[in-house]
């Protein structure tokens, strides 16, 4: 437990904060996965309605900061190019 008001206040806002992000992650990572499903199963419209949702949601991610622009970048490319297969 913290011995000072302001790390007492740094513990409560990191915790809000840690929630958030996780929550965040959470839902790009399981964006992601539905894209990554529907290719598999060789869905191409249903690969590119995900993919429509997944694309803003992972440049938002790196918006917060939850990862860098670079990752976002990243998987942008390999999840439009892996949907891009199945044409």
């Amino acid at each position: 437990m913290a011995n000072h008001k302001s790390a007492a206040k740094r513990n409560r806002q990191n915790a809000v904060k840690r929630a958030r992000n996780t929550h965040i992650r959470t839902t790009m990572r399981n964006l992601v996965k539905q894209v990554r499903e529907a290719v598999t199963a060789e869905d191409k419209d249903a690969a590119k309605t995900v993919l429509t949702k997944a694309l803003p949601y992972i440049d938002k991610t790196a918006t917060k900061g939850v990862i860098k622009k670079a990752t976002a970048s990243r998987k942008i490319s390999r999840l439009t190019k892996l949907v891009n297969t199945l044409n």
